[in-house]
């Protein structure tokens, strides 16, 4: 009563009046409970259909209430967007599609393809013959996760009038089964995602970025339960990999009851608004995780507000709203009126933000450069640990100066810089520096956020570049930390490479490593090699001076 023709979805463009009335009244018409679909309700889609020469379909209920009506053309129908009903995990939407097919035609890939992305409870494509009348209805449903890695089931065609079985206790059986395989997800510990890996043209790093994202995933609490790679020649504009790439993604996601989508590259704000209208999970990407990582482990008011300023930087670009029309900040034609957008409003409070935060970290850094003066009117040589993340930095400071420096074996554990006196023999002493850890392809907002700790690096006297060892990648490690170092005009600094838990290789594997990659081998866990140590970096820092053979660690 009172309908209109907005209660129409689909290609409404071209109907007569006559057309327009009859799909109307799909509204009234009601299927019984237990019955996929009837055959007087499949005879008035298929008569409407004949008629107009379109695809016609209707979403219909539990309760057997048509919901939507939807009209196309000769060859498909557009499906309203409707994913915010009854999307529970491991629930299914509670509606069906019933659809007429014009040239005798089984399930087609896209009707698969929306079952699957819309969970819905089933998808019937009526056959229409000469006569406007139905033939066989073909039908499928989603299908519980196994082995086979299908998502969807296709049952034989059967007429309308001999689907007989009864659909409520069918629907139900199969949503318990997908309950069944879920079990546990909800109770289980941290979130859950499906990690995308994508590989861009040749990329010899793909296996050791992909590992990294796990071991950063692990580090942030997500358990990945699926990893889904593909390989390109560029990443897509819209969908960084291919559109039913990430229709896959999508469904996987949904059957494996994950919380999030997690992409090992970053994502621009132009692909993060089209994933997002595609993906009902969160979607993260390497930088939202780093940063989120960072969230967590900051602990002074500097460290949160370092962090802070990086996440407003990163989400400032990503603020989006509808279209120019949203914007109304500057003046002239367009811009008169009800005053400032919400989205505009909200830029400004990040931008506003964003400024009481570098003043307030300015602060910070004056208040370090007075530091740093007085340590150099003490003419005390500076020794700063830098390295890639987890290599055992804050192990290495406190074994050196008797510290007791939190430790974890966790991705950027340590944020905060900490220093501390390290004597040698001849009654000489250093400051040595712990910094924040490095990554591949550091985020630039980081970078940015964290500049008044890595100014710290920048009075160093020398580099103790501390990699781990026992990683297959270590070299790569090594380089991307001193790529890191030459991007902060650091790269002119002199350095002493460190190889460190080499108590996890053999002794012949560790010396042949330190003389391919001319470091020195250690166990920061368990002393080993420190002597050694100490006394190289005593020659570094200490040009010239006598070395004792003893050496004396300590505060």
């Amino acid at each position: 009563e009172g309908a209109s023709i907005s209660d129409l979805h689909g290609q409404t463009y071209g109907l007569k009046a006559s057309e327009i009335r009859r799909l109307r009244n799909l509204y009234k018409r009601r299927l019984p409970r237990n019955r996929l679909v009837s055959q007087e309700f499949a005879r008035a889609l298929c008569a409407i259909s004949h008629e107009t020469g379109r695809q016609v379909g209707a979403l219909v209920d539990r309760g057997g209430c048509v919901e939507y009506v939807t009209i196309g053309d000769a060859h498909q129908i557009e499906l309203p967007d409707f994913k915010r009903v009854r999307g529970g995990a491991g629930r299914f939407r509670g509606l069906r599609c019933i659809h007429t097919h014009l040239r005798g035609e089984a399930l087609t890939r896209d009707d698969m393809t929306d079952l699957a992305l819309l969970r819905l409870d089933a998808m019937v494509a009526l056959q229409v013959d000469d006569e406007g009348l139905p033939g066989d209805a073909c039908y499928a449903s989603m299908r519980p996760p196994d082995d086979s890695g299908e998502s969807t089931v296709v049952y034989d065609p059967l007429p309308p009038s001999r689907l007989d079985f009864d659909f409520l206790d069918w629907i139900e059986q199969l949503e318990s089964e997908f309950a069944d395989r879920q079990k546990g997800i909800e109770a289980a510990e941290g979130e859950r995602a499906v990690l995308v890996g994508v590989t861009i043209g040749r990329d010899p790093h793909a296996e050791e970025r992909l590992a990294e994202m796990r071991e950063l995933a692990r580090t942030a609490g997500v358990a990945i339960v699926d990893c889904v790679q593909q390989r390109r020649g560029r990443a897509d504009p819209r969908y960084l990999i291919g559109k039913g790439k990430m229709q896959d993604v999508v469904i996987r996601a949904w059957q494996l009851g994950a919380t999030l989508v997690l992409f090992d590259r970053d994502l621009s704000p132009a692909q993060v608004r089209h994933i997002t209208d595609l993906v009902e999970e969160r979607i993260v990407d390497r930088t939202q995780l780093i940063l989120d990582i960072f969230a967590q482990h900051a602990q002074t008011r500097e460290g949160r507000l370092q962090v802070e300023l990086a996440q407003l930087k990163y989400a400032l670009p990503r603020l989006v709203g509808r279209g120019d029309s949203m914007s109304r900040l500057m003046g002239g034609i367009g811009g008169r009126g009800p005053g400032e957008a919400k989205l505009e409003v909200d830029r400004r409070r990040v931008r506003e933000r964003i400024k009481k935060i570098g003043g307030q970290l300015g602060s910070v850094a004056r208040r370090r450069a007075t530091q740093r003066a007085r340590r150099s009117r003490e003419r005390l040589p500076i020794l700063s640990i830098v390295g890639y993340t987890n290599a055992g930095k804050s192990t290495l400071l406190n074994r050196l100066t008797a510290s007791h420096v939190a430790v974890e074996d966790k991705l950027f554990a340590t944020l905060d810089p900490t220093s501390r006196r390290l004597r040698f023999p001849r009654e000489r002493e250093v400051i040595v520096t712990d910094t924040v850890g490095f990554i591949r392809d550091l985020p630039a907002d980081l970078v940015a956020g964290f500049r008044a700790t890595l100014e710290e690096i920048r009075e160093a006297t020398l580099l103790l570049l501390v990699a781990d060892a026992s990683d297959p990648a270590v070299r790569s490690h090594v380089e991307s930390v001193r790529a890191t170092l030459r991007e902060l005009e650091l790269g002119d600094k002199p350095e002493c490479l460190i190889l460190n838990k080499c108590d996890r290789l053999e002794r012949a594997e560790a010396a042949k490593l330190a003389q391919r990659l001319g470091g020195i081998p250690i166990s920061a866990r368990t002393g080993s090699g420190l002597e050694v140590m100490l006394e190289t970096v005593e020659k570094l820092a200490f040009p010239g001076g006598v070395v004792d053979a003893a050496v004396v660690a300590g505060g």
